[in-house]
């Protein structure tokens, strides 16, 4: 009989305080506490690397003896363990090839579809190309009206200057008796003289029939051999004139009748960008090309057929500049001239399905691609969209039959991924530009195809990114996991969340050394119930964080930005008042990320730190010379390598190297600053280069990382380690908690500066040379603000963050606001894209953007003060405002009479 529960005995992974938990199976559990109490140690540490182990040790000898050193999480027991699959935020490969269509493996779907059941066209005339068997033929000519009379001919020249008399005295010899030139019928027993200089058409006439009204074996059997000798005559093409009617033309090769192009075979590999049979020669499958100047970037070149268009690609995303210091990770692209954007080839942009292309298909959002397969596969003639290319949606009955199962597996993959929320995206969206939040629901969503159950699913905040509105939907979609047999453990913040859960595991009391231990767990209402947990004092309202006494007025100056077009934006004109906390809101694809950080930041960076990143179209941005510098604050990594930690990215790192540097035996020795750098040679260990790990790269897994077997995880040599400033080694300094370091530290101000300001932003519990590449998303951004924090004000800076309260509890949230109305008192202007309802009701100043996302967002539904906001009936996060401001009255209320009476 399986177990009812998880069962985890002494785990002390971390700073896990040997605790033993109990997790029901089959259900929906949420782990939730502080940032830094120990919920990733246990969900991802200690359950997932456990339950990944024992997969490896369940493959064969010869796929172990590359795993062998796969050390055992620290815990005494699992029982219960299920095969266990993670999903986190840093699931979204950075391969430029890769798109949402190749992740969820719609666009494999739609290669053979297009394979199988897709329409070539002529890439000189635009007709479409035929292909037919002569048993198809002879169907289709049997099949036209009783008594109708038919001529068959076989073409010989096409558009071809000269007199051609040589044609006609082969077909005489022949013994053909008449052809069609130019449309009109000649007896070949006349003498045919033709213009030398006009171009002509010339076919001959292989047979005429009459359809009889009772179709015997005879006829058939003289159609089919009229109809090879015509095939033979026409290099494998027949004209069909039917007298008084149309015509219908024939072909045995991919080939057209009218211009002689052929087309090569067509097949799934045609469409793929990742093949050569299918990329585009030029950009070899990117769509994009470097480019040394940004202005060369194209802004919305048309695709390979009219009726849709393509934004500008960008291969990444920039890293944000910090006060002149600009820090751009990648070089500047622009959309291949060749393919504009699509990747494929001119082979793979001739073929169509209901009048479209693959490229076409792909660029549509999520939500038109699911109305558009969902009507091609119906029995009714429609058109999708009066304003995009009419399309006649309605198959053969041969082609519904091909695509039936294709078509089914398509749209129910389209419907997982509206399901999470993410119908504004489209299937050619590179994955690299995805946030962390939409990435994981991408995975999430085809997981959920796969139809798997008896799984562990184990989830890292899959509401980051999601407004309240779509919230219900990924609700309805983790109990829809669990429903199908699967054990469902997510680590959240969300109240929501927590509310639909079957479970609650709180983690703390604290963060760093002073949490690791489980609080409280049980259900939703059991935890709002105990008085010990501080979630729950939370949920209950018992404590909450306050509405500011005021909201500010500002210094009475704005910025004004015209005319914002790019993506679904619409146009708009927004005024953003300066000297204020700004939040901008509004539902996932509703346009807030284009708005502020591809118009407002690139143009502010450009301005103000020379960066190369263009803003995206809009008319112009008034107000400019209110500000002097602008800093980004996104959940970017600090750093591609282990090498780069909280302390390298802070600065504070130099000023450590510098004490080091200044040790006795350093300087008896000649160290410089430079010998304890983990980046170049002299100090760090060579056998990992200063990583402290080495990758062993697996074709069948995820690579596994291991221990340095030199250093030991140490990152520097022997020598280096010798030397000690206050009896600790450099090792021992980067293993340090910032709370610690900052004690260590407390008289040498330039290293205490900075380390206080990452306190200051929560992470107290983080080690100073924790590796970058192990750091949340919610971690970098806050690591990024402390960087920021470190440094002198010049009281006339814009801070833009995006989603700060990612990985964030409610208590952490507090401590972040208080950060951030910090910044605006001392004359700054904060601006944050947030769906987090805590700091929404904290601002000055909300703009909303809506009503929906995608082609339905891109408006400016409500501006103004929160309470301004909440009453405006056609913003939906006024209505969940609203709500939350009605909640805190009732409770505020109902605690008055204990406080009057103590």
């Amino acid at each position: 009989m399986p177990q009812a529960n998880i069962s985890i005995r002494s785990a002390r992974v971390h700073n896990l305080k040997n605790i033993d938990v109990t997790i029901p199976r089959d259900r929906l559990v949420v782990i939730t506490g502080l940032s830094g109490s120990g919920k990733s140690s246990l969900a991802f540490d200690t359950i997932f690397a456990e339950g990944q182990r024992r997969y490896v040790e369940s493959l064969s000898t010869y796929a172990r003896q590359f795993l062998q050193n796969i050390e055992k999480p620290d815990v005494d027991a699992i029982d219960g363990l299920s095969p266990a699959l993670a999903i986190d935020q840093k699931g979204a490969t950075q391969n430029p090839r890769s798109t949402v269509g190749t992740m969820t493996e719609i666009y494999d779907y739609l290669r053979l579809l297009y394979a199988r059941i897709g329409h070539p066209h002529c890439s000189k005339c635009g007709r479409e190309i035929g292909q037919q068997t002569v048993q198809q033929m002879v169907d289709a000519v049997l099949t036209l009206p009783k008594s109708s009379r038919i001529m068959l001919l076989a073409p010989l020249v096409q558009e071809h200057q000269g007199t051609s008399e040589h044609v006609f005295d082969e077909m005489r010899r022949s013994g053909y008796v008449r052809v069609r030139v130019d449309g009109d019928i000649f007896d070949l027993s006349d003498e045919i003289k033709l213009d030398q200089q006009k171009k002509h058409t010339i076919e001959v006439v292989v047979d005429r029939l009459v359809i009889p009204r009772e179709i015997d074996l005879s006829f058939r059997q003289r159609v089919t051999d009229s109809l090879e000798t015509t095939l033979k005559l026409g290099a494998g093409i027949v004209q069909v004139s039917i007298i008084g009617g149309d015509e219908m033309l024939f072909s045995e090769h991919p080939t057209c009748a009218f211009c002689g192009i052929s087309l090569p075979e067509i097949a799934p590999h045609t469409f793929s960008f990742n093949s050569p049979h299918g990329a585009c020669p030029t950009c070899a499958g990117l769509g994009v090309l470097p480019t040394d100047e940004p202005d060369h970037l194209v802004d919305t070149p048309t695709m390979g057929a009219k009726g849709s268009h393509l934004e500008r690609v960008s291969m990444s995303w920039p890293g944000r500049s910090v006060e002149g210091k600009e820090t751009e990770s990648s070089v500047s692209t622009h959309i291949c001239p060749d393919c504009q954007g699509t990747r494929l080839n001119p082979e793979a942009l001739l073929v169509t399905v209901g009048r479209r292309t693959i490229a076409q298909v792909t660029h549509l959002s999520i939500e038109q691609a699911q109305r558009f397969f969902q009507e091609l596969g119906s029995d009714t003639r429609t058109s999708f969209d009066p304003h995009e290319l009419p399309v006649e949606m309605v198959l053969t009955e041969r082609e519904r039959l091909i695509a039936r199962q294709l078509l089914k597996e398509i749209v129910a993959r389209l419907q997982f991924l509206l399901d999470m929320g993410l119908d504004y995206l489209t299937l050619d969206r590179a994955t690299a530009s995805l946030s962390g939040g939409e990435a994981q629901r991408v995975h999430l969503a085809t997981q959920i195809g796969s139809g798997l159950s008896g799984v562990l699913y184990i989830l890292d905040e899959p509401s980051v990114g999601l407004h309240q509105h779509d919230n219900a939907r990924l609700m309805k979609t983790l109990t829809r996991l669990r429903d199908q047999g699967n054990s469902v453990l997510v680590v959240e913040h969300d109240e929501e969340t927590m509310r639909a859960s079957d479970h609650i595991v709180e983690m703390g009391p604290g963060a760093g050394a002073y949490g690791g231990r489980v609080v409280a767990q049980g259900t939703y209402q059991e935890i709002m119930a105990n008085t010990h947990s501080l979630t729950g004092d939370y949920l209950a309202r018992r404590k909450s964080i306050p509405l500011p006494e005021q909201r500010r007025e500002g210094n009475g100056r704005s910025l004004l930005i015209k005319g914002a077009r790019e993506h679904n934006l619409k146009n708009v004109t927004v005024e953003i008042p300066l000297g204020k906390f700004v939040v901008v809101t509004g539902v996932s694809g509703s346009g807030k990320s284009t708005l502020i950080n591809d118009i407002l930041y690139r143009k502010l960076a450009r301005t103000f730190h020379r960066a190369h990143e263009q803003p995206v179209a809009h008319d112009s941005i008034e107000g400019l010379e209110e500000l002097d510098s602008v800093i980004g604050i996104d959940q970017s990594p600090i750093g591609g390598t282990p090498r780069s930690n909280p302390a390298t990215y802070t600065d504070a790192f130099t000023g450590i190297r510098e004490l080091f540097a200044k040790v006795p035996e350093a300087r008896i020795r000649g160290y410089q600053p430079g010998r304890f750098s983990l980046n170049v040679k002299g100090g760090r260990c060579e056998a990992c280069q200063g990583e402290g790990i080495v990758k062993i790269e697996m074709n069948f897994l995820p690579d596994v990382y291991l221990p340095c077997d030199v250093c030991h995880g140490k990152r520097y040599n022997r020598e280096a380690l010798e030397i000690r400033y206050k009896g600790k080694h450099i090792a021992d300094v980067l293993e340090m908690p910032v709370e610690e370091a900052m004690r260590f530290f407390a008289k040498v101000p330039a290293v205490y500066k900075k380390l206080k300001a990452l306190s200051d932003v929560g992470l107290g519990y983080i080690h100073l040379g924790q590796p970058a590449t192990t750091l949340s998303g919610g971690e970098a951004q806050r690591v990024k603000l402390a960087s920021s924090l470190a440094r002198p004000a010049t009281g006339r800076t814009m801070y833009i963050l995006d989603e700060p309260t990612t990985g964030l509890h409610f208590a952490d949230i507090e401590r972040l606001l208080q950060v951030l109305q910090r910044l605006v008192e001392a004359g700054n202007s904060v601006i944050v894209i947030e769906h987090n309802l805590e700091v929404v009701k904290s601002a000055d100043w909300i703009i909303d953007l809506g009503p929906g996302a995608g082609d339905s967002g891109g408006q400016v539904i409500a501006e103004g003060t929160p309470e301004d906001v909440a009453e405006n009936a056609q913003s939906l996060t006024g209505s969940f405002l609203k709500r939350l401001f009605l909640i805190d009255a009732a409770r505020a209320y109902a605690r008055q009479p204990s406080e009057r009476a103590a």
